[in-house]
Formats: C-alpha cells, structure tokens, sequence
C-alpha cells in the first residue's frame, strides 16, 4: 500500500479504551428499570458499536424498536455526566502517534460518538492540538458505515481519499472507508477479539497491536 498522507482513526475501541464509562452508564440505566448490572465481559465486546450496542445488550431493544430513541438519550445523559474519568488511550497507542508524526504524516479522528461527547473526550487525552482533524458522528450528514464522515475528513484536510487511510475495530468503519474509496485497516487490540469474523470484514490489512500501524503504513523514519 501506498503511505497515506493522513492517517484517520475511529475513537472508541481503537485509540481510546472508553468501555468501563460506557459500561457504567447502561447499568445505570438498567438500575433506573429495576434490572441488575450487566457483567462488565458482557458489555466490553459491544462497546465499539455505542448506543446501538450497548442499549441492545441491556435491553434487547434495536434502533428499528420504539423503546430505541428513549432508551438511547437515557444511555447518553448518564455517559455524558462523567464519561472522560477512566478513559484511558490503548496501550501502545500514545507511542504510535508519536511515530506517526515523527513520520511527517498527519493523523485524525473519525468517530460516530457525537461532537458533545467527542470533544471533550479528545480534549481530556491530550490530543486536540495534535489532530488534523476530528469528525465527530452528527457532523456529516449520515454516520458511518456511511462514507460522509470520512469524505468530510478528506474534504477538511484537502485531500483525496484515496490519500488518507482509515483505521477501525467495527464492520461499519472498513464499510465507510470502501464506500469513500479509502485504504482501510480492521484492528484486534480493542473489543474484539481476533477470530474468523475480522478476516471477512474485507480491510486491506488486519493489525493487532498499534506499533503495527506506523511500522505497515508508513516509510521508515
């Protein structure tokens, strides 16, 4: 693969380990509904899919059901009432920006967790100065696994997408990057284990550990 002049990254799951907030605000909810708490192992695997997932988990509603919307804005006020204490980035990802800026590449956000939440998230990790750009989930029109995220990405940094390159832990991110005509990479290391699935999601390449990335994607320093 070429090395991209950007490098874009999607938040929860893979720079940013959000799952024990996202975890404590669902069973919150379920305590306000009289349920017991979810084991946090039953939660941690869907945290990268947010409201969607997590409301699914804790009470077995979709976006398509009725309960979904109240649900959902339920979920997010108890996220937002503390959501950046005990997000911490992965491992290894802290060094990995170094090198990519080290690089002389760019790097960015590309996340479907809305601009209230995000910002402050980013903000709290020390990254809103070193990022080129963040694209949170209610600044495009559609969110991903629509492209318009990442188009609005490109289109802010005044590159083509073919030019950057897209790094997700969820279907939905390696679905946005081939609608946009982006270079795409699925990665193990947040909620997910490595398993057959990841190898069908149909990415450029699978890495599991983020000193992979600078050392796959760009020329040696």
């Amino acid at each position: 693969m070429t090395a991209p002049a950007c490098l874009l990254f999607d938040l929860d799951g893979t720079l940013a380990d959000t799952a024990p907030e996202l975890a404590a605000a669902v069973n919150a909810l379920r305590a306000e509904h009289g349920l017991a708490a979810l084991p946090f192992d039953q939660l941690r695997p869907v945290c990268s899919q947010g409201a969607r997932g997590l409301v699914g988990r804790a009470f077995g509603v979709m976006p398509e059901d009725d309960r979904f919307p109240a649900l959902r804005d339920a979920f997010l006020a108890h996220y937002g009432a503390g959501h950046v204490r005990n997000s911490r980035p992965f491992a290894g990802v802290p060094e990995m920006l170094d090198a990519i800026q080290r690089q002389g590449a760019l790097w960015g956000i590309v996340t479907n967790k809305p601009r209230a939440y995000a910002e402050p998230l980013v903000a709290a990790l020390g990254w809103d100065d070193d990022a080129a750009v963040m694209i949170a989930g209610d600044d495009a029109a559609r969110a991903k696994p629509a492209p318009d995220p990442l188009l609005l990405a490109c289109e802010s940094l005044a590159l083509a997408p073919a030019q950057c390159h897209y790094i997700g832990d969820d279907p939905r991110d390696i679905v946005a990057a081939r609608a946009a005509g982006m270079p795409c990479t699925a990665v193990s290391w947040g909620y997910i284990d490595e398993s057959p699935d990841i190898g069908t999601w149909g990415a450029d390449a699978i890495r599991h550990a983020p000193a992979e990335i600078a050392a796959c994607l760009l020329p040696a320093a």
